[in-house]
């Protein structure tokens, strides 16, 4: 199943940084879990416990033994963002949308649905009815298998890929880029759809217990435990192992995956993001494969990803012991309690692989390279280094740090500022002064607050861009720049001692407006949206919305805030108490506490073990 390439098409990049000095040094006051909205989802759940898992394009969904669904990665046209409900109890995923299928046999769909895409919208429209027992998402089409045997598909129709043939004695079905299998149930095996590679034409025998399809191969498992592939074999994904002894198998884009009778794993195919590299371990019970990564469950009811990670969709950012967070380009920084820094999304140049260490203190990342402060005050830099901007100073008096476009700013405990990097515009040569308590950097200009509250300004490619307004009641400052092949279109905002938020840019281009208000403590500019963390711990966005990125989720528990090109990032604080009754970990125990016991009232795992709540323990 082929994804739209995600190296985003504008290919503009923005800087975004807050800092504020006080917590440039971090004293963990908080710690919490991350939510990540709008192209790049993080997952809204825990995931210690997994019964069902599915990978598309470039996102992940698990369907949870209580029924309900959780979803994180690529998430442009919200395929990433299953519905509610606890009702759930199959769920597919195709490029870039989803299917799963209801314990009263209907079906939802979600996902790519934008104007302008022809029959692409279609794959949305699942159809009615309540007799379903099988789904699958192809690229842009599905499939669905109905209780009396016979296929139903939608989406694009192309190559008739979403015509399967009429029959009653269907039993499985799969679907790939631009075409179908299915087995019957005499144990024989059909195709339709784009047959360029033969991968239409499966082969001949009544022996075949399952089927998987890639991009443009097909892969069955026979009754004998072995496993046969036919189709498109550049890469080698439809050359699969011998051996008799394979349970369970799966394929997309160009590589395939088997589960052993042993519970471990084979993977073969392409290996350019390191999607076919089998993980070690005897402990799988499924697999699942996206275009670019892999996942398996194991039998406790974790998950193992690995592979293409470009949208977080091949790591797991749940936990609750995050202090900080940067959005860079298209890459993410993550400090945890610990001292140690996590990183994922773009890693062409490194940017999203972070040092190894516990003694950080204070993360910043920038377009394409980052900078990380130690508790020894010293600095070290990582990623894209054409202008020296990941190599920082040697020094140990640093007590804040920035990383604009492609250059670096930091803060020494004298109050003095020095910069580093690309200075065409004289970005990376701060003012002379021992008076600053804050920096910030944006592609091609800083800002600095001194001691007295005012803001001073320098570099841009636009004068005005480096042009902040008069006054000495502000707190804190944010600096973001989307760059196109005709300039940057650049600017700024900053929260004034009251609380009310102001905001500049350069001649060429407004801004995002910000809100009325005098309860702002934060604020973030990302690509054409922003966003502010409010004192009761609520957040606002405003400006550009395509991709959900300025509609943040509901709460008063936020603590941090960042903002990228298209989406947005987010701390929410956890509770650091062990509160008896508490069940949702929200420091309360209150009517939601007793929801979830009442889901759970009078279930007996001694007398019904096989019952979705009951998960085993670990051992």
């Amino acid at each position: 199943m082929k994804s739209v390439n995600r190296v985003k098409k504008y290919r503009a990049w923005l800087t975004t940084l807050i800092v504020v000095c006080s917590l440039c040094i971090i004293q963990s006051a908080f710690a919490g879990s991350l939510v990540g909205w709008g192209c790049m989802k993080t997952p809204d759940d825990d995931l210690t416990s997994v019964s069902t898992i599915a990978a598309g394009g470039e996102h992940c969904l698990a369907l949870k033994p209580d029924g309900s669904l959780v979803g994180w990665g690529y998430n442009a046209h919200g395929q990433a963002t299953p519905p509610a409900g606890k009702d759930f109890m199959s769920v597919t995923a195709g490029s870039e949308h989803s299917l799963a299928l209801r314990s009263d046999g209907s079906i939802v769909a979600w996902g790519i649905s934008d104007e302008g895409y022809g029959d692409y919208d279609q794959v949305r429209n699942a159809p009615d009815g309540n007799d379903f027992v099988a789904i699958a998402a192809g690229s842009s089409h599905s499939l669905a298998l109905k209780s009396d045997g016979s296929i139903v598909g939608w989406g694009r129709n192309n190559n008739d890929q979403a015509t399967p043939p009429e029959g009653n004695d269907f039993v499985a079905i799969a679907a790939g880029s631009s075409h179908g299998l299915a087995l019957k149930s005499d144990g024989s095996l059909v195709g339709w759809g784009d047959n360029s590679y033969g991968q239409a034409t499966p082969p001949a025998g009544n022996d075949f217990v399952a089927i998987a399809a890639g991009w443009s191969h097909g892969l069955a498992l026979k009754s004998d435990g072995s496993i046969v592939a036919w189709g498109e074999n550049d890469y080698g994904q439809a050359a699969p192992p011998a051996g008799n002894d394979f349970v369970a198998i799966a394929a997309n884009g160009d590589h395939s995956l088997a589960l052993k009778s042993d519970g471990s794993i084979v993977v073969w195919g392409r290996n350019d993001h390191g999607q076919a590299t089998s993980p070690a371990g005897n402990g799988f019970v499924a697999i699942a494969a996206g275009s670019y990564h892999s996942l398996a469950l194991k039998s406790d009811g974790s998950i193992v990803v690995w592979g293409s990670n470009l949208n977080g969709q091949a790591m797991l950012l749940t936990g609750n012991d995050y202090v900080a967070i940067s959005t860079g380009g298209y890459h993410n920084l993550a400090l945890k309690s610990n001292g140690s820094i996590i990183g994922w999304g773009d890693n062409r140049d490194g940017q999203a692989t972070p040092p190894d260490g516990n003694d950080f203190v204070a993360i910043s990342a920038g377009t394409a390279h980052n900078i990380a402060l130690k508790s020894d005050g010293s600095i070290v830099g990582w990623g894209h280094n054409m202008y020296g901007q990941a190599t920082p100073p040697a020094s140990n008096d640093f007590v804040a740090i920035a990383a604009g476009g492609f250059h670096s700013l930091a803060l020494k405990s004298d109050g003095s500022i020095i910069g580093w990097g690309y200075n065409r515009y004289g970005q990376a040569m701060p003012p002379a002064g021992d008076d600053f308590v804050t920096i910030a950097a944006g592609y091609y200009h800083s800002l600095a607050i001194r001691s007295d509250g005012s803001i001073i300004g320098w570099g841009g490619h636009y004068d005005s861009d480096a042009a902040p307004p008069a006054g000495n009641d502000f707190v804190a400052i944010a600096a973001a720049v989307a760059y196109f092949g005709w300039g940057e279109l650049g600017y700024s905002h900053a929260v004034k001692s009251d609380g009310s938020i102001v905001s500049w840019s350069n001649d060429y281009w407004s801004g995002p407006t910000p809100p009325a208000g005098n309860d702002f403590v934060a604020v973030a500019a990302g690509g054409y949206h922003s966003l502010a963390l409010k004192s009761d711990g609520s957040i606002v966005g405003w400006g550009n919305n395509d991709y959900g990125e300025a509609t943040p989720p509901e709460g008063n528990d936020f603590v941090a805030i960042a903002a990228s090109w298209d989406y947005s990032l987010a701390i929410r604080e956890s509770c650091q108490y062990v509160l008896t009754g508490d069940l949702n970990d929200d420091c309360r125990v209150d009517f939601s506490d007793f929801e979830i016991l009442a889901a759970h009232w009078l279930i007996d795992c001694n007398l019904n073990p096989s019952d979705p709540a009951c998960v085993p323990k670990s051992p």
